[in-house]
């Protein structure tokens, strides 16, 4: 590392190596994976330094701490990071609980953060701004594996690393409305009557939603909870429209679903839809949004031409969200074109072909990208495929951490063990007062109030992410 000197415009290097001058694993983001990357580190010995951009651990988590997985604890927690938190006497929760996002942060991820092989090595409110190679730009080559990356922060700071294992997650960086991937025409000026997946629409946010009619556009999980959340809400009209011409798929398994929970959020929201307390657009593509008046005009304008539109007071955009590659402009990336996850991964997580659960194994190989040392992982690591499950992540960087060490045995041997939809658990459910919910735990997850389950006949059947 550098010595500390400052430069012409004050740039600090922070002087973070170990005793032997071995210069630290950098992980990017205090959530769920960062933070099993950091236990993983922690297991073998390995010197690391945690930045979150956050004053947190789970700081995304907490902007949907009132809403409940769908999948329970035994899913949830990392083995390596089971292992530290219970050497310190740490009581693992109920297994066959689904917990809430508060309760991830308060009852695991605070307590891991705090763990005395992990605090140390954490900074939080340390936004990471870029990423490159010290002295070198992307074209150069001469000698590049050879020297630490440079970690920019907001505050000036520079940090070098020996390997990155960026786990930053995508909450910061929603889809947008339209439907061709591009701004809908008036999206910007509109933003204040819109908000992003899963507003806190029984609690905190209760007030801008009561009384409105409120369209949701999405067909994952996440719009699924918002709507079930809104339906509960007096006097207020509730819209759902989707580009397919069908919901079955967002319906999901229903009854035949692996996790009872993800199935019965389907299931209350056909009911719903059926009886005629959500209306559903289907064969909507958003192309502009008028504002006037406090309300907002939704235009849908299909490839034919065609158009329908609806005017509301609130818009919901649960429309998934995109991984930011912009910090590691400076890196060796090999992206899929299509997905923007590494181009080895793309083809095991293609939502066109996967569920969450029928995602196989992968580990250190299919994350590498050409610029050696440099791993997105966690839900970023899937770029805009909306299959990510926790337990995918915990392996994922269970893999890269034991490449790290020199483990090439344990890095190859790649294991999950993931609930599928059409193999239903029994009971569930109905044990946590038939609460239901959503897809990756990390987009989405439960209401927190009881729902009733509904009976469902003839579903289609689908994947866990809509």
């Amino acid at each position: 590392m550098s010595d500390g000197q400052r430069g012409p415009a004050a740039v600090e290097t922070e002087p973070f190596t170990s005793e032997g001058g071995e210069l630290p694993v950098v992980v990017i983001g205090a959530g769920l994976v960062g933070l099993a990357a950091a236990a993983h580190l922690a297991e073998r010995g390995l010197d690391f330094l945690l930045l979150e951009s956050g004053q947190q651990a789970g700081a995304s988590i907490a902007r949907w701490g009132h809403v409940r997985t769908f999948s329970p604890w035994r899913y949830n927690v990392d083995a390596a990071a089971r292992r530290l938190l219970q050497a310190e006497g740490w009581a693992a929760p109920d297994p066959e609980w689904l917990p809430t996002g508060t309760e991830l942060i308060d009852d695991y991820l605070a307590p891991l953060a705090k763990h005395p092989a992990i605090a140390p090595n954490v900074r939080f409110g340390a936004a990471v701004t870029a990423i490159s190679r010290l002295g070198y730009d992307r074209v150069r080559s001469t000698g590049r594996e050879q020297v630490p990356f440079l970690i920019r922060l907001t505050d000036g700071r520079e940090i070098h690393a020996r390997a990155i294992v960026d786990a930053s997650g995508t909450w910061t960086t929603p889809s947008v409305l339209g439907a061709n991937g591009l701004p809908a025409y008036g999206e910007a000026e509109a933003a204040a009557l819109i908000d992003h997946a899963l507003p806190d629409v029984l609690g905190a946010d209760r007030e801008r939603y009561e009384g409105r009619h409120t369209l949701v556009v999405g067909a994952g999980h996440s719009a699924a909870t918002t709507l079930l959340a809104l339906a509960q809400l007096q006097d207020t009209p509730v819209t759902w429209a989707i580009r397919a011409g069908s919901a079955a798929r967002a319906y999901g398994g229903g009854e035949a679903d692996a996790l009872p929970a993800r199935g019965a959020l389907g299931t209350r929201l056909h009911a719903l839809v059926e009886d005629g307390r959500i209306q559903l657009l289907t064969g909507f593509f958003t192309h502009s949004l008028t504002k006037a008046d406090g309300q907002v005009t939704v235009l849908s304008r299909d490839s034919s031409g065609t158009e329908q539109s609806i005017t509301v007071e609130r818009v919901v955009a649960a429309t998934g969200y995109r991984p930011d590659h912009s910090i590691a402009s400076e890196l060796r990336l090999e992206l899929d074109p299509i997905l923007g996850s590494t181009r080895a991964l793309a083809p095991l997580i293609d939502p066109n072909q996967h569920s969450c659960g029928t995602v196989p194994a992968h580990g250190v190989d299919e994350l590498s990208h050409p610029e050696s040392g440099y791993y997105a992982v966690g839900v970023k690591s899937y770029g805009r495929a909306p299959t990510f499950l926790m337990a995918t992540g915990y392996e994922q960087v269970r893999s890269v951490v034991a490449a790290l060490a020199g483990d090439w045995e344990a890095a190859h041997d790649v294991q999950l063990d993931l609930p599928e939809t059409g193999v239903c658990s029994a009971g569930l459910a109905e044990a946590q007062e038939q609460r239901v919910g959503l897809a990756t735990g990390i987009s989405g997850g439960l209401l927190a109030t009881p729902l009733p389950l509904v009976t469902l006949g003839g579903s289609d059947g689908g994947g866990c992410c809509g």
